[in-house]
């Protein structure tokens, strides 16, 4: 029987402010693999520290999403160093995709990244997400694309990523999964869920072999203030505790 990692506490090691980012940061992993979202080790959330360094944290590569823990997350700098030598080595795609959006996003801090069946179908789709359920309205606000171009490991892709990306919090990576940023991990995460929701919709929609009803332009076009009234202004910080709640009921070594 294999034995739980053993992950030495940093929460005496940090401060106050990156302990409580690596804790939502580590809810958010444990929530991705609640929902059936994660991809055994091989896709990543990230959370920028606040700073001049631009330093980030990230998944230890090799620890499955249920794994993960507060003090397991690895700080790296904008190169991929690791700050602490004796953490986990990371994946090097995660590092590419990630490093490139908080290089040149200050507004972001968090960025989500998923493989999951419906979001990589419909990112094979030559029209994309359609607008077929009122959670595709959301994204399609404020929605880019990238192209497949292999496996996310060379230096030059991160340029063609952040022109893609622009000010848009939701991109389809072509052939690949889906990414959301936020200026939380609470507002990263509900991008996700809605994302993720809208792909199921879609896929599940088309399996019927019925003709589909799109949604109008026109109701597109005013979308973005009716999500600031149905969250009350808060966007995902509304749902938030709510889903730490569930977490402590269900699994709450996150917080370790």
């Amino acid at each position: 029987m294999s034995e739980p990692l053993a992950i030495p506490s940093k929460k005496d090691q940090v401060s106050e402010e990156e302990w409580q980012l690596r804790v939502d940061l580590a809810a958010a992993y444990r929530l991705i693999a609640h929902y059936g979202w994660d991809d055994l080790i091989f896709t990543h959330i990230s959370v920028r520290i606040p700073g001049d360094e631009h330093h980030f944290l990230i998944n230890p590569y090799g620890m499955m999403f249920d794994e993960i823990t507060a003090s397991s997350l690895v700080r790296i700098d904008q190169e991929g160093n690791k700050l602490n030598p004796d953490d986990f080595d990371i994946n090097p795609a995660g590092f590419t995709i990630h490093s490139a959006i908080h290089a040149v996003r200050e507004d972001v801090v968090c960025v989500m990244h998923t493989h999951t069946t419906e979001g990589v179908a419909v990112s094979t789709q030559k029209e994309g997400l359609l607008p077929l359920s009122q959670q595709s309205l959301f994204p399609l606000s404020n929605l880019a694309y990238h192209d497949y171009e292999g496996v996310a490991l060379r230096e030059d892709e991160k340029a063609r990523l952040q022109a893609d990306l622009g000010s848009n919090n939701f991109m389809i990576l072509r052939n690949h999964g889906l990414l959301t940023t936020g200026t939380s991990v609470a507002e990263a995460f509900l991008a996700m869920y809605i994302l993720q929701k809208a792909c199921e919709v879609q896929i599940q929609a088309m399996s019927s072999g019925e003709p589909l009803v799109r949604i109008p332009d026109v109701i597109l076009s005013t979308i973005r203030e009716q999500a600031s009234k149905v969250t009350k202004g808060m966007g995902g910080n509304l749902a938030w505790p709510g889903l730490l709640r569930k977490l402590d009921r269900i699994d709450p070594g996150f917080r370790h």
